[in-house]
């Protein structure tokens, strides 16, 4: 064998062996260091479950870490992650009641993030500027400010953040969103979201607080008041945490619901990068009609019951299309289970909003749903209560994200207690 064929027959061998299965090199189920994600988790309440099946499930992570302040959940989710792990490789996961000490670990690659939304601008921000790759569940953002800082902290970190919106990831809310952005039932004339009621004061009696539960670490940014096992139920609780219809920690099912159906709204009508043009909200706070707001199109969005619950109805110049998590239904029958040609799709396609999130980080591109989509979405549902409080119609610049209203834009922002501060980044 000559010089020439000698060296063209080893880069062949080279590459041949370059490209074997990694089974072949590593054995089932092996995956090199490089290729593994690190989770941590940041608030591990009822939430935490689905997001630990929907993650766990893809090959390429695993668990390190996970911080709450209650320590009864924390123990019940190391349990429950390392029988995850142990389907891997068997890491054993660390628990932390301050959140700062995992992000300190420069094992993790990751954060999930499904603490209370009063928590989700500190985490989000302080993630970002530790280096980690953000999933935070919805509503991004308690006010619109912190929405705005999330995404500046992300942005400046080089971040990949996916907001838990994963409607955008089931067939009926993709369906409908691209049907609509095609045409098929013409021009959109009106739109009615059907959920639950706005934000109210929190009015319930101070008690003491649980042993196992570090309450003035739940209450963290906000402004205290005592504890009460509406806001953080025990463990064996049959409730979900009503902390999220109380001001100070949450939106009301505004932010609740209404960040999964209005966030389709703004999908299905191309405003993913802006937003409404004013808010107008009933002259009585219990009018039968709701609040509606308005975009530059001349398109209004109604929030009111239309006789389904956590659901939307468009209605077009040329059809009507309502969609939910348990129906997508149309006047014209064909539209449901339409093949809409991968040429025609206008909208980013996932079947899974988790292996989404991580093919992301692999690419180090946007998900569908990324931090500047979440914060809009967040944006829309704080407006609405804010109008709702202040029960006068509101003009909204989604640019310069101001209301015409002074009052209104002191609403946008909170006050923060103690040393906490969401904008040290």
């Amino acid at each position: 064998m000559n010089r020439r064929k000698f060296i063209s027959s080893a880069a062949l061998g080279a590459a041949a062996f370059t490209i074997l299965p990694r089974h072949v090199l590593g054995g089932n189920g092996f995956l090199a260091p490089s290729d593994r994600i690190n989770l941590g988790y940041i608030g591990v309440g009822k939430q935490v479950g689905t997001l630990l099946n929907g993650l766990m499930g893809l090959p390429e992570t695993m668990i390190m870490a996970a911080a709450d302040v209650d320590s009864t959940k924390l123990n019940r989710f190391l349990t429950n992650a390392n029988k995850k792990n142990a389907e891997k490789s068997g890491h054993q996961v660390q628990g932390y009641k301050d959140y700062r000490e995992l992000l300190e670990r420069k094992d993790i690659d990751a954060v999930v993030i499904a603490s209370p939304d009063h928590w989700h601008a500190l985490h989000v921000v302080h993630a970002a500027k530790a280096g980690k790759d953000i999933y935070c569940e919805k509503p991004l953002a308690l006010t619109i400010d912190e929405g705005r800082s999330m995404v500046d902290a992300v942005r400046k970190y080089k971040r990949v953040l996916q907001t838990g919106s994963m409607q955008r990831s089931y067939y009926n809310f993709r369906q409908a969103a691209d049907l609509i952005r095609n045409g098929y039932i013409g021009e959109i004339k009106e739109v009615n979201v059907s959920v639950g009621v706005p934000v109210k004061e929190c009015d319930l009696p101070w008690l003491e607080a649980p042993a196992h539960l570090d309450w003035d670490m739940w209450i963290g940014p906000s402004l205290y008041r005592g504890y009460h096992p509406v806001l953080s139920p025990l463990l064996d609780a049959k409730e979900w945490a009503m902390w999220r219809l109380y001001h100070g920690f949450g939106g009301g099912y505004i932010t609740d619901w209404g960040a999964h159906m209005f966030d389709i709204v703004q999908w299905a009508l191309d405003m993913d990068h802006s937003g409404p043009v004013s808010f107008t909200p009933p002259s009585q706070a219990d009018a039968s009609e709701g609040l509606y707001y308005t975009y530059k199109n001349g398109v209004k969005v109604h929030h009111k019951s239309w006789g389904k619950f956590n659901a939307i109805q468009f209605i077009g110049s040329e059809g009507k299309i309502e969609v939910s998590r348990e129906f997508l239904n149309s006047d014209k029958e064909n539209l449901p289970k339409l093949q809409i040609p991968e040429k025609d799709r206008k909208v980013y396609y996932s079947e899974n909003h988790y292996k989404d999130f991580v093919d992301a980080i692999k690419k180090r591109s946007k998900p569908i749903c990324d931090v500047e989509i979440g914060h809009r979405t967040a944006t829309v549902c704080n407006a609405i209560n804010i109008a709702y409080q202040l029960q006068k119609p509101l003009k909204w610049d989604p640019k310069k994200e101001q209301f015409d209203n002074a009052y209104a834009n002191n609403l946008k922002s909170r006050p923060y207690r103690g040393a906490w501060d969401y904008k040290d980044f």
